[in-house]
């Protein structure tokens, strides 16, 4: 929908540059060319009619942007159009007027820009418009000539139905599947450029990581020396020692996860195996995280796609799960549940924090692309995403009502 926003808001000039040439015409048509087209103008009211739509289209013209901007504006403005249309066509002929099509012009706009209730309500109004026209039209304004018309005009109507339902139907049809297209297209845009900033924080990430192994080595070997010349037992020591082979084992995930992904691996795992593991990962590498399970009653028997970049995704969230909730109350707190999607096609992943929760701004931006934070929560949680995707899910933030933020990963279940 935000492409067709967007699309009207730039054609919003051709459009009210089209409703004015709607003006000029019935002008030329009334005061120029009325004999030449047998148009029968039997009320003064028409000028009062024309007046009064000179102000209107004015003022819309002044406003077209917002006007044109939101649904019910545009179909106002069209409903609009279409009152003073068959207020012209009224005051010039009624039903024997050879242009009463251009009732047609208003359906047609709203049949491309607008849901489908909009076209069917204009052609509704068109139609019932023009049958009150037609079945009123005196007897004598139906021969011409000596010839009977009534067969024509009524040809004219049927065929101003028909039109009407092909406006309101197919072209409806093929607009809604051109937006859906044109939306399809945007995604992959955004899709791609999301691929490619990946790609390059891989790439970085791997050159970093492959920089990082030999420093990494030196600093092990200079904290044994440093131990073995003390002799006693250091705490500060023991706490590099632990930091030293925190380090040691992402940098061996790392190259692991690397050489799967690139290998294309997949595995098939249930999710009592991918929590066990979740767990294990947790207490080894953020043991000071209170992590608080509500597995789900079938969690044996579900499986579902596993590669080396699921682990780590669900690892950060509740990295950052923690670290919010430690900002907020002190303890590393997060609650991980299980449950089964409605059509029981997937399972869902709800990883829930006890923080201050994420701004409503952020909460469409984040996972999706790079935003700038202090807490890199934007990089961590679009790697994330990035990786539910290559497995078919996707990853959903939002609010708890009890406080803080829910972080749903949805990923298909295979079938048994």
């Amino acid at each position: 929908m935000s492409s067709v926003v967007n699309f009207r808001y730039q054609a919003s000039d051709q459009l009210a540059l089209l409703r004015m040439m709607g003006l000029v015409l019935k002008l030329c048509l009334t005061f120029a060319f009325a004999e030449t087209f047998g148009l029968s103008l039997h009320s003064p009211a028409l000028n009062i009619a024309l007046i009064i739509e000179a102000i209107y289209l004015g003022f819309t013209f002044w406003l077209r942007k917002p006007l044109f901007n939101s649904d019910s504006g545009l179909f106002i403005a069209l409903l609009l159009d279409t009152l003073l249309w068959i207020t012209w066509l009224y005051f010039s002929g009624g039903a024997t007027n050879a242009f009463i099509s251009l009732l047609l012009l208003p359906i047609a706009i709203a049949a491309v820009l607008l849901p489908k209730w909009a076209p069917w309500s204009l052609a509704l109004l068109s139609n019932l418009a023009y049958s009150v026209m037609l079945f009123t039209v005196p007897d004598n304004e139906m021969q011409h000539h000596g010839m009977d018309m009534r067969s024509h005009y009524l040809g004219m109507w049927l065929n101003f139905v028909i039109s009407s339902l092909v406006l309101t139907t197919s072209v409806a049809l093929i607009a809604k599947r051109l937006r859906r297209q044109e939306a399809e297209l945007g995604y992959m845009r955004e899709a791609q450029l999301r691929q490619e900033k990946l790609l390059a924080l891989g790439t970085a990430s791997a050159q970093m990581a492959h920089q990082m192994a030999t420093p990494l080595a030196s600093l092990r070997l200079l904290v044994d020396e440093l131990k073995e010349e003390e002799g006693a037992q250091n705490i500060t020591l023991d706490e590099m020692q632990s930091a030293l082979s925190v380090c040691d084992t992402r940098l061996a995930e790392l190259r692991l996860a690397t050489e799967s992904i690139r290998a294309g691996e997949f595995k098939f795992v249930t999710l009592a195996q991918l929590l066990d593991t979740l767990t294990q990962q947790v207490s080894l590498l953020m043991p000071d995280i209170s992590l608080e399970l509500k597995p789900s009653q079938q969690e044996g028997e579900l499986r579902i796609k596993y590669d080396a970049s699921l682990l780590p995704a669900l690892v950060a969230l509740i990295e950052n799960g923690a670290r919010a909730s430690g900002e907020a109350t002190g303890e590393h707190r997060v609650t991980i549940s299980l449950r089964q999607g409605q059509y029981g096609d997937e399972i869902i992943i709800a990883v829930r924090d006890y923080g201050h929760g994420i701004p409503d701004s952020l909460l469409t931006q984040l996972g999706h692309k790079i935003v700038e934070s202090p807490k890199g929560m934007g990089v961590a949680l679009m790697l994330s995403h990035a990786s539910f995707e290559r497995l078919g899910g996707k990853l959903i933030l939002g609010s708890d009502l009890a406080g803080g933020t829910v972080a749903q990963v949805h990923l298909p279940l295979l079938a048994s």
